[in-house]
């Protein structure tokens, strides 16, 4: 997804996307891949699918789950919503065109309409998308959603300058979304992207063909948003909900509360649950404290959850692994450079300079589910191919080894680059973002770097970090990512072309014609041609370019209350599914 933006973010230290079935019947939780990274996803979709989603054997209604986030969303608002954990959330309030089930005991993603009542049909030339919608939904307020909702929605997502968090797609893909700016200005009602012919039909325009759409039509940018209740910035505030539950309060960066929505309509909804009757996510918990208040689930605390995984330290004390939502995800943690900033040589001398396995103790991470990766896809991705570059394999003391210290201070000295400085942001009220920071600074001046930290507010990274032109070099996000779907062509021209920089998504802010040509050749091929290739991208971007060092492969493993019933994992985002969850005793 992006940054887990459906893309994730490593949520212990950064994170500062046919067969039919039914859901598993465990009343506990179920292990999608038994805590490794399970092999590549798949495709699949079942395009008639309908409503109302398989009952969960044992499952009961009533009560309150309680998430004790130590990460924080930066924005509830559905068109501006791109990492992992804001996704999860906001399928609890907005239903879109399409959404996945998770089907069988590895939980498997496939594709199905939500509000729509298929999967898009396309033209023969593939430039047009035809969805139908279903009849008769509701909003929160009991009001109706119409065609023109989705169309608004769609529009509003391309003013980029005022949701540049969101997804991009629809800037490059979708007809004249290069040129028009969102429905605000004197112009913003015309747009010949999106038509809605009737009451039930949604018509997209595409500049350039696009077959993954009805996947990229999952994403929360395709909640439908009636134009007269759009407050802009503060529509995360009172958001016009279709999913089982709908906002109570939201206080940014401290609390959402959510409540159940008596307008959802289960028996249009093949994908969602309404088991508990509210949610409460506190968010910026201290990590440690908050799951160890989790697994000790005293009282009322065996209503709650956490969604990072599990810090490595707090495993002794796990009695019950039934208390671990375990699964595979499809997602990479990365540490970013500026390319624009700091030049190839010194990339690759910071990647021989990294504390690698001091770094994995301070982070936290679990060798089973944070694995080292040296490569930019994860194995979870169809077309991953593992290779090893030298010195790039996720492990080692780095400078913490004196005579690597002493050769990367030699190398900087006949680069003419002595005392290069490095800056990047850390969360100041976060303990394992601070150790890990210092960690850093130590290592890096001892190899002959100058080291400037930043320390920002826990609750305000996301929002830091997510400056392309942010005045740092090291450590922009996206700094992990996730599959938009299960397919490279999520990840390299997204992440690498040069117009990801504009859009937000630029690993590394690389501004390369060549690349960019490189990429286009392979999109252009036929979706199974593509497969072989994307690996030599993926080696040829790191050997030759270096915008960011992998460090580890992601996978799920959450801590849960013994209370919780049906805690899954969501392969598809790499943390667990809320939609399912209920209170075994409520």
């Amino acid at each position: 997804m992006q940054w887990k933006r459906i893309t994730a973010v490593a949520a212990t230290v950064m994170l500062a996307a046919a067969a039919c079935g039914s859901p598993s019947s465990n009343s506990g939780t179920t292990s999608g891949g038994q805590g490794n990274l399970g092999g590549a996803q798949k495709k699949a979709t079942d395009p008639t699918a309908k409503g109302p989603a398989a009952d969960v054997d044992g499952a009961k209604k009533g009560g309150t789950v309680t998430v004790l986030s130590d990460v924080t969303p930066d924005t509830f608002d559905p068109t501006n919503i791109y990492y992992v954990d804001g996704n999860q959330i906001s399928k609890l309030m907005a239903r879109t065109l399409t959404q996945y089930r998770l089907d069988g005991p590895d939980h498997t993603p496939v594709l199905v309409p939500d509000l729509a009542e298929d999967l898009g049909t396309k033209s023969e030339d593939g430039l047009t998308w035809t969805f139908k919608l279903k009849k008769g939904i509701k909003y929160m307020d009991g009001s109706p959603v119409k065609a023109e909702d989705f169309a608004y929605s769609i529009k509003r997502s391309f003013a980029h300058d005022l949701y540049d968090a969101g997804p991009a797609y629809q800037i490059q893909f979708f007809k004249d979304g290069d040129k028009y700016k969102g429905p605000y200005g004197s112009n913003g009602s015309n747009y010949s992207g999106v038509e809605t012919p009737d009451e039930n039909t949604l018509v997209i325009h595409l500049a350039k063909k696009f077959d993954d759409l009805p996947y990229f039509a999952a994403f929360p940018m395709f909640t439908p948003i009636p134009q007269a209740k759009d407050t802009q910035k503060n529509y995360e505030q009172h958001p016009m909900t279709t999913g089982p539950y709908k906002v109570d309060s939201y206080l940014p960066g401290t609390e959402l509360k959510l409540s159940r929505n008596t307008n959802w309509d289960p028996a249009t909804d093949p994908v969602r649950h309404q088991y508990v009757d509210s949610w409460d996510f506190k968010f910026a918990q201290d990590t440690i404290k908050a799951q160890r208040q989790v697994l000790a689930s005293n009282g009322p605390d065996a209503n709650t959850m956490n969604y990072s995984n599990l810090d490595v330290s707090l495993l002794p004390e796990v009695k019950d692994q039934s208390q671990l939502v375990k699964g595979p995800s499809p997602c990479n943690i990365m540490y970013t450079m500026d390319t624009r900033k700091i030049p190839l040589e010194v990339r690759k001398l910071i990647a021989k300079a990294y504390p690698y396995d001091s770094w994995r103790k301070v982070a936290g991470l679990n060798p089973t589910d944070d694995p080292p990766a040296s490569t930019i896809l994860p194995p979870a991705v169809p077309g991953f191919e593992k290779f090893e570059l030298p010195g790039l394999n996720g492990t080692g003391p780095g400078a913490q080894n004196d005579a690597v210290a002493k050769e990367v201070k030699d190398e900087l000295a006949k680069l003419g680059k002595s005392n290069f400085e490095l800056q990047w942001y850390y969360s100041i009220d976060d303990t394992i973002s601070t150790h890990a920071s210092q960690l850093r600074q130590q290592v890096f001046e001892k190899a002959g770097f100058k080291v400037r930290p930043i320390g920002v507010p826990k609750a305000k990274i996301r929002t830091f970090t997510g400056n392309q032109d942010a005045p740092v070099n090291i450590g922009k996000n996206p700094t992990g990512w996730c599959s938009d779907w299960p397919s490279a062509s999520s990840w390299f021209p997204v992440l690498f072309r040069s117009d990801a920089l504009a859009l937000g998504n630029s690993v590394g802010q690389l501004q390369d014609k060549a690349l960019d040509a490189k990429i286009d050749a392979i999109t252009a091929k036929a979706p199974n041609d593509q497969l072989k290739e994307w690996s030599k991208i993926d080696k040829d971007i790191l050997e030759n370019y270096l915008p960011a060092i992998p460090l580890y492969y992601s996978a799920t493993n959450s801590p849960i209350g013994t209370n919780i019933g049906h805690a899954i994992n969501d392969p598809t985002q790499g943390m667990p599914e809320f939609t399912s969850i209920y209170l075994k005793q409520p």
